[in-house]
């Protein structure tokens, strides 16, 4: 029994919501339809030729028997294929640690630059002529140009820029490193400075309205607060940093990418199963190590 003047809702406005939905999710259909007809894509190119048939069943055929000495002739004095493959997995992790640690320099230095809450909120107490002058002149354009480089960072991925130090300064570890720390640091700085600026703002108004400089809510009542998410969002770019190091094997960098580059070449299966698992072991590996030290910031 409906109360007095309480008027009914309208069909249309329920409607409204599924609607909406509806209308979305035809956009990405057509969208997803349209793309596939621009591209010629088929699922017929998806079925492989008799050789391709073959050469799927071989590799697969040896995903439960994984070579534990070399398939062709050793080269002289090489260490056995399992200690090979422990070495390779080492040579990915230092390079993806390595890349990392100047990733997070890139993060922390343009995540403070590029986040608005150093410098958009006006200090408890006033400010000299020169202060306003920096807070709302300067420091927007340093904001602007921050976001900018941030932008061009992220915008390349680090294969390519592993292709670009390559042709520079050939097969060399530093610019391997560096190729991983510019897309990553891109990255790190963009998430982190939106972490800040999204983080609570309670401590850092109480600190305000007591005095406190600019720098010191920021230290003190900002950063504290987006710290856990922080570091928790590191350790998951660490994961991917990873997989990325050994990709760049592909290029020629001594890392698991390339003894499974060089033993699918070769047709071994057997040794790049034994690879790919030491690479499976070594991610899981910090999944599990990474997955509790996130669990422990973020609780």
């Amino acid at each position: 029994m409906r109360a007095e003047g309480v008027p009914l809702p309208r069909a249309g406005a329920a409607r409204t919501p599924f609607t909406r939905r509806r209308l979305i999710v035809a956009a990405v259909v057509l969208a997803a339809a349209l793309a596939a007809w621009a591209l010629d894509a088929s699922l017929v190119g998806l079925v492989p030729q008799a050789g391709g048939l073959e050469l799927v069943r071989d590799f697969f055929a040896r995903a439960l028997r994984p070579a534990w000495s070399y398939e062709g002739e050793a080269p002289a004095g090489a260490a056995p294929l399992w200690v090979a493959a422990l070495v390779a997995a080492r040579r990915t992790l230092v390079f993806a640690v390595a890349g990392m640690s100047l990733a997070l320099v890139f993060g922390a230095v343009l995540g403070f630059l590029g986040s608005r809450a150093w410098w958009e909120h006006e200090p408890a107490g006033g400010e000299s002529r020169l202060a306003r002058f920096l807070r709302r002149s300067v420091a927007p354009a340093v904001w602007s140009a921050t976001r900018v480089v941030i932008v061009g960072m992220r915008s390349v991925h680090e294969l390519l820029w592993a292709v670009l130090f390559l042709a520079a300064f050939g097969l060399n570890n530093v610019a391997a490193v560096v190729a991983l720390s510019i897309p990553y640091g891109g990255t790190l700085a963009k998430v982190f400075s939106e972490m800040i600026d999204e983080a609570p703002r309670d401590a850092a108004q109480a600190l305000r309205a007591a005095g406190a400089r600019d720098l010191q809510v920021f230290a003190v009542g900002l950063v504290p607060r987006a710290l856990p998410d922080m570091c928790a969002y590191a350790f998951y770019r660490f994961e991917c940093a990873v997989r990325s190091s050994a990709i760049l094997g592909f290029f020629g960098f001594p890392t698991l990418g390339y003894s499974i580059s060089q033993a699918f070449e070769n047709l071994h299966y057997g040794e790049v199963w034994t690879y790919l698992y030491a690479l499976c072991a070594l991610v899981i590996g910090i999944e599990l190590w990474s997955g509790a030290l996130r669990r422990r910031f973020v609780a």
